[in-house]
C-alpha cells in the first residue's frame, strides 16, 4: 500500500512537471509569434514609406532633409537584429513618419493629393496594426516573465533554463510632439 501512495505522488509530481513545463513552451511560443507579428506589420510599414516619400517628393523639394531622415530611419529599422535595437530603430522611424506628416499637413497642395492622402492613410493604419501588435506582444512578455518568477513554476523555469524576454519598449523622445519649423530660413 505505502508504495502505491509513493507511485501516485511521484505520477502526479511528474504530471505537473510537464504541465508547468509545456505551460512555460507555450507562453514562449505565443511570444515568438507576437514578435512575428509585429513583424508582418514592419515590413508591411516599411513597403509603404518608400511610395510615400517618392509621391511627396515631386511636390516638396526643399523638405529634402525630412524625407532623408524617414527614408535613413526606414533603413535602420529594417537592418536591426534584435528586440532592443529594433524598438529603438522603430522608435526613430515613428519620430521620421511624425515629422513627415506634420509637414504635409501643413501644405494645402500635399493635403489635396489623393495618392498622398492614400498612402498617408495606409500608413496610418499600419501604425495602428503596429501598436497593437506590440501591445499584444508586450502582453505575453509580462505573462511569460511573470510565469517565470512565481513559485513554483519558477523552478521549473529556472531548471530547464527558460530566460526571460524582451519587452518592445518606446523611448521618451518618441511620446513627444515633433517640431516642424517650415520658416524655410536656413
Amino acid at each position: 500500500m505505502p508504495g502505491i501512495i509513493l507511485l501516485l505522488i511521484v505520477a502526479v509530481l511528474v504530471i505537473w512537471v510537464i504541465a508547468m513545463y509545456n505551460g512555460l513552451v507555450t507562453l514562449k511560443n505565443q511570444v515568438q509569434n507576437g514578435w512575428k507579428q509585429i513583424d508582418v506589420q514592419l515590413k508591411r510599414r516599411y513597403d509603404l514609406i518608400p511610395n510615400l516619400v517618392n509621391t511627396v517628393k515631386g511636390a516638396m523639394e526643399f523638405e529634402r532633409e525630412t524625407l532623408e531622415k524617414v527614408m535613413e530611419a526606414r533603413g535602420k529599422a529594417m537592418g536591426a537584429s534584435s528586440i532592443a535595437e529594433k524598438a529603438g530603430a522603430e522608435n526613430m522611424l515613428t519620430q521620421a513618419l511624425g515629422r513627415l506628416f506634420a509637414v504635409v499637413e501643413n501644405y494645402p497642395q500635399l493635403k489635396a493629393n489623393e495618392n498622398i492622402l492614400q498612402l498617408q492613410e495606409e500608413l496610418t493604419s499600419t501604425e495602428n496594426r503596429i501598436g497593437f501588435a506590440r501591445q499584444f506582444y508586450n502582453d505575453l512578455v509580462a505573462q511569460f516573465n511573470t510565469k517565470q518568477e512565481v513559485f513554483p513554476s519558477n523552478v521549473i523555469a529556472g531548471f530547464f533554463k527558460f530566460g526571460k524576454a524582451e519587452y518592445f519598449l518606446i523611448e521618451e523622445a518618441v511620446r513627444e510632439v515633433p517640431k516642424i519649423d517650415l520658416s524655410m530660413k536656413k
